[in-house]
């Protein structure tokens, strides 16, 4: 079998399976099982594939015909610019997620720390983008927190980052001027909603803390802001409907709501708030 008759014949059953975009995805996972970089697969569709990938292929085209994501078939996502680990464990970072990264970068930081880190992608982000400084991430799942961990061994970071398994700030000590968070925001009658491939394969852990959604926020305002320096900066990611809420929970924690970011589609997104 060639590449290009792997391809044809894995579309149709990844179309038949309601895969949005199945061309994509068939050209990824057979790069994927083959070896070869994706932006080289057109170089290769004459090619007979090996029956070792061939059957790799078959096992990634069936999980994704059960809506596993790509990235937890590959064992991987592309995030600002790094590729980083993912399983099961950790929710899959998101491109939206990169407005926070660089709302973050906007401005100097020696320590950040990251609330609920998961795969570390924003924590790592920052880190990779500014060499001086440092930083902590904590989690309350301790797979998180190893997969953490790998990818700051990955990426060359592990000197300059410390995690920490801990209920959002219960566990830290020390000061910090940034504080970044993607945190859980769905309320919990989003999450039948959801698309099969989050809502049957991430960890829901991750992504509702439950009722109206906003807990997690609560959480944060309660306890972040004793770990501000003055001046510092505490940047969330937050739902499209949130901001307005969020605003109101941080500004009666003391903290002055300084913006909010849109990400591409023109949703609110980010919510960066300062300590006076």
């Amino acid at each position: 079998m060639t590449f290009s008759q792997a391809l044809h014949r894995a579309i149709p059953r990844l179309q038949a399976a309601g895969i949005a975009d199945a061309a994509r995805d068939a050209r990824l996972l057979l790069a994927h099982a083959t070896g070869i970089a994706p932006d080289r697969l057109t170089l290769h569709l004459p090619d007979g594939v090996t029956a070792a990938a061939e059957a790799r292929f078959e096992v990634a085209i069936t999980a994704r015909c059960a809506h596993q994501p790509v990235s937890q078939i590959t064992g991987a996502r592309l995030f600002w610019g790094r590729s980083f680990r993912v399983t099961g464990d950790v929710l899959d970072p998101r491109p939206e997620t990169e407005v926070l990264v660089a709302a973050a970068l906007e401005q100097p930081f020696a320590q950040v720390l990251d609330l609920g880190t998961g795969t570390g992608a924003i924590l790592l982000s920052c880190l990779g983008d500014r060499p001086q400084a440092r930083g902590l991430g904590t989690d309350i799942s301790a797979a998180a927190l190893s997969i953490a961990r790998q990818n700051a061994d990955d990426l060359g970071l592990a000197s300059r980052v410390r995690f920490l398994q801990s209920d959002w700030c219960l566990a830290v000590t020390g000061r910090f001027d940034l504080i970044v968070s993607n945190p859980p925001y769905l309320a919990a009658g989003e999450i039948a909603g959801l698309a099969r491939d989050v809502r049957d394969w991430e960890p829901h852990l991750a992504l509702t803390p439950g009722g109206d959604g906003l807990d997690a926020y609560r959480r944060i305002a309660e306890q972040a802001p004793d770990l501000l320096l003055p001046g510092g900066r505490l940047i969330v990611e937050i739902g499209p409907t949130q901001g307005q809420a969020v605003a109101g929970l941080f500004g009666a924690a003391g903290l002055r709501i300084s913006a909010l970011r849109q990400d591409l589609d023109g949703r609110d997104r980010v919510l960066l708030a300062l300590k006076p």
